[in-house]
């Protein structure tokens, strides 16, 4: 893979590419990681020569894109009319090429519920749930589901809106908070265990996982801010884990990945049982952070491939949906 995607790089015609836009910022819950993501691309992408500019949906209309004369863009936004399909189906109508899955794998792949539904129907292990609309119905949960059980929003990144719940009196707050980001709520069951992370690069049979990533989070509590404002989680990438699990996590996320339909790149959670080393998939994410805290550069410089390089890449394999942006040039 690094070979391959230096060699790729080194074809790249940054000029023929023309003016590129970085969509960062947005109005999602995630606007300030993607703010953060957006001008780390748009500094790598500059370093190598290519006319980029950042554009933020949230202070101009998307039509824009087409007057200013941007000929493709690199999606550098998180969450809501970010990565749901909702950019991509615009960006498909105005005909500029993009980075990152297409409409229906983008909208799928946001909405947990459903992922977890596909993964589910081709046999892909992911944890229990319930699709909860009321308090009482996450109490209901958790009595089936037990102890813990994660209580989230079905349609938001880096653990917004989640709680652990570990008692049923605690079902009501957690509810409440889930609901105030999305009336579809997911109670998820609890797998006790190693946390890990495996970003995939890629189309169809041609999609490859990058190193997996062991996430050791203080008191095991990967939050917002463990997330992106500490320095306090440890990231051990080469992973620690054996061989064989590392070789089963790699497998395991590429078939998850080309299970939805995802393409360019994506970053898939994983955890893995402790009692069994059984691994389980949580969630995917198809516009995964850039930040200085992020978990797929981490992963590519393992493998042999910076930051410039991994931009330029998936900035050259930007398309409209089934359409190679070379044929569209």
């Amino acid at each position: 893979m690094t070979q391959k995607l230096q060699e790729n790089n080194a074809a790249v015609d940054v000029h023929a590419m023309g003016k590129v836009a970085v969509l960062l910022g947005g109005a999602s819950s995630e606007r300030e990681v993607s703010l953060m993501s957006g001008q780390g691309v748009l500094q790598a992408l500059r370093a190598q020569g290519v006319d980029a500019h950042p554009f933020d949906p949230s202070e101009q209309p998307l039509c824009a894109l087409k007057e200013q004369g941007f000929a493709r863009c690199f999606i550098a936004l998180h969450g809501r009319h970010g990565e749901d399909g909702t950019v991509q189906g615009a960006l498909e109508l105005l005909g500029i090429p993009y980075t990152g899955s297409g409409v229906m794998a983008s909208s799928i792949a946001m909405d947990k519920i459903m992922t977890k539904r596909i993964w589910r129907f081709e046999g892909l292990p992911t944890p229990d749930w319930r699709l909860v609309a009321s308090v009482q119905d996450t109490e209901a949960a958790f009595a089936a589901l037990g102890s813990p059980m994660i209580v989230k929003p079905a349609r938001e990144g880096s653990t917004i809106g989640l709680t652990k719940v570990t008692d049923a009196a605690q079902c009501a707050q957690a509810y409440a908070l889930a609901s105030r980001y999305d009336p579809e709520v997911l109670c998820e069951q609890f797998i006790d265990g190693d946390e890990t992370t495996c970003p995939v690069l890629g189309e169809g049979a041609g999609a490859q996982a990058l190193p997996v990533i062991r996430i050791v989070a203080p008191d095991g509590n990967y939050d917002y801010q463990h997330k992106y404002f500490t320095d306090d989680t440890q990231y051990h990438c080469p992973s620690g884990l054996p061989a064989s699990e590392e070789q089963a996590i790699q497998d395991l996320v590429v078939r998850a990945y080309r299970t939805l339909g995802c393409r360019g790149w994506a970053r898939a959670d994983v955890m893995i049982r402790r009692s069994d080393r059984q691994p389980f998939l949580l969630e995917i994410n198809t516009s995964p952070g850039m930040t200085g805290h992020s978990l797929v550069p981490m992963a590519a410089r393992a493998r042999g491939i910076s930051y410039e390089q991994l931009c330029l890449q998936l900035l050259a394999g930007a398309t409209l949906d089934g359409v190679p942006s070379q044929a569209k040039d």
